[in-house]
C-alpha cells in the first residue's frame, strides 16, 4: 500500500508506513549504491537541530507555537531512537547530504503530523521545508551535525575507553616497576630496562594521542549552523547562528559555538582533518602496543616468550593447543583501518569548491567509523588483553643472563674496546660475557660482579 506524495519535482509513490515524503523516497530510487547507511548518530544530530531551530524560531515569533511544540516532540522521538527505521538512505549521495537532510525533515514532519490527528508523512499542518527547516539549509545543517556527532562520539565513547586502556597499562607499569628484562633496539638486544618502563613508554604514548584528540575538539565544537546555503545567512533572522548554538550547547552540554566564518565553515572542514589527524596518532600508538606485546608474546617455545597473553580462543583449526595472539591482530587491523579512514577523509576535505565541499558524507562517515573503532578496541583490548597479560619473569631473567649487551657497563672501566673485544668473542664461542672477560684478562671476577649489575644500569628508576 502506497500514498502520493509531491515536491518540486512532482508526485510519487511512499510507502504507507513511512513517514518520509518524496525527496527520501527519490534518494532511495536514484542512489542505490552500497549498504553503507548514514550514520544514525548524524541523523540524531540532525533531528537535534531541528529541536533547537524550532525553539529559536518560536521564541523569535518566526513559527507558532502549536507547531513548534509538535516539531519538538517528534525530534524528541527521533533523536531517542524510536524511528531509526525511517531512515533508510546511504553514505553514497548528494555530497552536501542534502537527501539526509530532508529525510530528517520529512520523519519530523510526518510524524508531527500525526501527532496532530492527521495522517502519517504529508506536509499540513507541518510542512518539512517551511516549519521544520525554517532558517536552514542542508549546507549549515549537514556539517553542524557532522561536529556534533563527532564530539558526542569523541567525548562520550572513546575519552572514557581510552582512559580505561591507559590506566589499565599504568597499573601493570606500576606493578612490574621492579622486573628487569632485557631492552632491544633495532629488534636487537640491547642494555636493560624494566617490564614497568617498557610499559610506561605506551601510557606515555596514548597520553600524547588523548591531547592531540582534546586539542582538536574547540574547534569541532565551531558549528556552521546560521550560514545557510553559502555563508551569507540568507533566510535566517538576525542572531540565529549565536542564538541556536546557544540552544544546542544547552540540549547537549558540549561547549557548542557559532563557528566566526560561516563562509569557511561549509566550504573546508579543517577542523575535522585535525580531529581525524589526532585520532591517526592514537591509531599509531595502538599499533605500537599491539605489535610489540605481539613480539613479547611470540613463542612459546621459539619466541621471545617474555609475555603471556591471555589465551582467549583456540588459534588454530589443524594446530591443536595453539593460541594465537588475536587481540593484538584486531586492535592491529582497527588501527590500519583508521589510518585508510583518515587518508579518505584528507582527500575528501580537499575537495570543497568555491563555497561548499560537497564530500560531506564521506567524511563524517569515515570520521565516525573511526571513533567507533578506537573506543571498541581501547575498551576491548583492556578487558581482554591487558587486565590478564603477565609477563614470565623466569624468561626475561634467562634473556637477561644471556644477553652480550650488559657489557656496556664495563665501558667506564675498561674502555669500549676492550670492553666489544670481550662482547665478540663471547658470542663467537658461545660462551657467557663474563667467562670471555676473565679468560682475557681485562678483568677479575669480583670486578665483574661489582661493575656489571642489570639493577643498577636502569637509570635510577626513571619513566617507572
Amino acid at each position: 500500500m502506497s500514498r502520493t506524495e509531491t515536491d518540486s519535482i512532482g508526485p510519487i509513490e511512499v510507502p504507507n508506513d513511512a513517514y518520509w515524503g518524496a525527496q527520501t523516497q527519490r534518494s532511495l530510487i536514484n542512489f542505490a549504491i552500497g549498504a553503507e547507511r548514514m550514520p544514525l548518530a548524524v541523523l540524531h544530530a540532525l533531528a537535534l537541530i531541528k529541536k533547537a531551530a524550532a525553539r529559536v524560531n518560536s521564541r523569535n515569533g518566526e513559527l507558532p507555537a502549536d507547531i513548534a511544540r509538535l516539531i519538538e516532540q517528534a525530534a524528541d522521538e527521533v533523536i531517542n531512537g524510536e524511528h531509526d527505521s525511517q531512515f533508510p538512505l546511504v553514505v553514497w549521495q548528494t555530497g552536501s547530504g542534502t537527501q539526509s537532510n530532508m529525510n530528517v525533515n520529512e520523519v519530523i514532519a510526518g510524524r508531527a503530523n500525526e501527532l496532530a490527528g492527521g495522517q502519517r508523512g504529508g506536509k499540513s499542518p507541518v510542512h518539512p521545508n517551511d516549519h521544520v527547516n525554517r532558517a536552514q539549509s542542508s549546507n549549515d545543517c549537514f556539517p553542524t551535525a557532522m561536529h556534533i556527532a563527532a564530539v558526542q562520539g569523541v567525548r562520550h565513547c572513546l575519552l572514557p575507553t581510552l582512559a580505561e586502556l591507559r590506566d589499565g597499562l599504568r597499573e601493570q607499569a606500576q606493578r612490574h616497576s621492579k622486573l628487569v628484562k632485557t631492552g632491544r633496539t633495532h629488534l636487537m638486544d640491547a642494555t636493560p630496562i624494566t617490564f614497568g618502563q617498557e610499559l610506561s613508554a605506551f601510557v606515555a604514548q596514548l597520553g600524547h594521542a588523548e591531547a592531540a584528540i582534546r586539542a582538536a575538539l574547540p574547534a569541532v565544537c565551531e558549528l556552521a549552523q546560521g550560514g545557510t546555503a553559502v555563508g551569507t545567512g540568507l533566510n535566517a533572522p538576525a542572531g540565529f547562528a549565536e542564538a541556536i548554538a546557544a540552544e544546542l550547547a544547552a540540549l547537549t552540554g558540549l561547549p557548542l559555538t557559532s563557528a566566526p566564518n560561516k563562509f569557511a565553515a561549509l566550504s573546508g572542514h579543517e577542523p575535522l582533518v585535525q580531529l581525524s589527524g589526532a585520532l591517526k596518532t592514537l591509531a599509531v600508538a595502538l599499533m605500537k602496543l599491539a605489535n610489540d606485546l605481539r613480539l613479547l608474546g611470540s613463542g612459546p617455545r621459539a619466541g621471545f616468550a617474555e609475555v603471556r597473553l591471555p589465551a582467549n580462543e583456540p588459534g588454530s583449526s589443524i594446530m591443536p593447543g595453539k593460541v594465537n595472539p588475536t587481540q593484538c591482530e584486531a586492535l592491529s587491523m582497527l588501527a590500519c583501518q583508521v589510518l585508510g579512514n583518515d587518508a579518505t577523509i584528507s582527500l575528501a576535505a580537499s575537495q570543497g569548491q568555491l563555497q561548499l565541499n560537497v564530500f560531506k558524507p564521506v567524511i563524517i562517515h569515515n570520521l565516525l567509523q573511526s571513533i567507533r573503532l578506537l573506543a571498541d578496541g581501547c575498551r576491548n583490548f583492556q578487558q581482554h588483553c591487558i587486565a590478564d597479560l603477565q609477563p614470565d619473569a623466569a624468561q626475561m631473567a634467562a634473556h637477561l643472563e644471556n644477553g652480550l649487551m650488559l657489557v656496556t657497563a664495563l665501558n667506564p672501566h675498561i674502555g669500549y674496546d676492550k670492553a666489544a673485544e670481550i662482547a665478540k668473542k663471547a658470542y663467537a664461542e658461545g660462551s657467557t660475557l663474563r667467562q670471555a672477560a676473565l679468560q682475557l684478562g681485562y678483568l677479575t671476577d669480583e670486578q665483574f660482579d661489582q661493575w656489571v649489575r642489570p639493577q643498577d644500569m636502569l637509570g635510577a628508576g626513571r619513566n617507572e
